[in-house]
């Protein structure tokens, strides 16, 4: 099934101890359209500026992506500098340039209306909320948001919160949302903040520590898949929403079982996206390559009693 995508295609200035790239292809939409596309036809809403490449659009379409709804309108593309350390968990944001996405108004297509599933990306939580509005098809909404809306539109937060299906969010996040600092304690606040008609799920990424998802009691951990090389985290977490609905979406499977199954996708395409930089490494996967790591994730995780 089509998934719908709302967040932002950005050029990102990204220096790590390991190399420096200069306005790379970046942003939320961008990562995360590029892990869905190895398992379904994402669409993405979008703003971009006159400066943006056509050859960029290009790369989207060929890889599966609808970008007809990207406008391209008067002005530049929004960016963004980060620097990390060596501890690649943590990061130093040297500037944010909105630009055109400063007044971004997503209005979706009659085409995109009716996708079963959406994924509201990290945009101000009444956007979030317009973009519901619309998506009269959506069966299946994930979201995403940051510590910037949780200090400062925390009450049109939680009115997304409750029309949604599963929650993404870090483990800081959650715990600012929460203010529970035990992540289990925090996990069940905030699932109580949900519509439990929704059946809603919980995921908490903690960087190369894995991710905890939550559901209806149940509690699932994933470790992070261990690579050798890893070399720039930007846009590991939009990668990893986009593998995790992607699977749901070409599945249409919503049963505990195949969130955790979906979990293990969304973590594979974060592994390819962290060992080159920038969104370079989610342009060249092979579906041989995610089988197995599928595979070595069974060996990893699985034993017997």
């Amino acid at each position: 099934m089509d998934i719908l995508i709302i967040g932002s295609v950005a050029y990102d200035t990204i220096e790590t101890p390991f190399g420096k790239v200069d306005d790379a292809l970046g942003g939320s939409g961008t990562y995360f359209s590029l892990a869905a596309s190895y398992f379904t036809k994402p669409k993405i809403l979008a703003v971009v500026g006159e400066d943006f490449k056509d050859s960029h659009l290009s790369m989207l379409e060929q890889k599966g992506v609808d970008v007809s709804a990207i406008k391209k309108t008067e002005g530049k593309t929004f960016r963004w500098g980060g620097k990390y350390g060596f501890d690649l968990n943590n990061r130093e944001t040297l500037f944010t340039e909105l630009n055109v996405f400063e007044n971004f108004n997503p209005v979706l297509p009659d085409n995109f209306k009716t996708c079963q599933y959406l994924f509201l990306g990290n945009i101000h939580p009444a956007l979030q909320n317009k973009v519901l509005q619309q998506a009269q098809g959506a069966k299946f909404v994930g979201l995403d948001s940051m510590n910037l809306w949780i200090e400062n539109s925390r009450q049109e937060l939680l009115e997304v919160l409750k029309r949604v299906n599963i929650f993404i969010i870090n483990d800081s996040e959650c715990r600012e949302l929460s203010q529970e600092y035990n992540l289990f304690k925090a996990a069940n606040k905030i699932l109580g903040m949900m519509d439990e008609k929704k059946d809603p799920a919980l995921i908490i990424k903690q960087g190369e520590f894995g991710l905890f998802l939550f559901k209806g009691g149940k509690t699932f951990h994933l470790p992070a898949f261990p690579l050798e090389n890893v070399f720039d985290p930007t846009g590991a977490g939009d990668s990893f929403a986009g593998g995790f609905m992607g699977f749901l979406a070409k599945t249409g499977d919503h049963s505990w079982e195949n969130l955790k199954r979906a979990s293990v996708a969304g973590s594979i395409m974060a592994s390819f996206c962290v060992e080159q930089m920038g969104a370079k490494a989610l342009e060249e996967i092979s579906q041989e390559e995610i089988a197995n790591r599928f595979s070595q994730f069974k060996q990893l995780t699985h034993f017997e009693i």
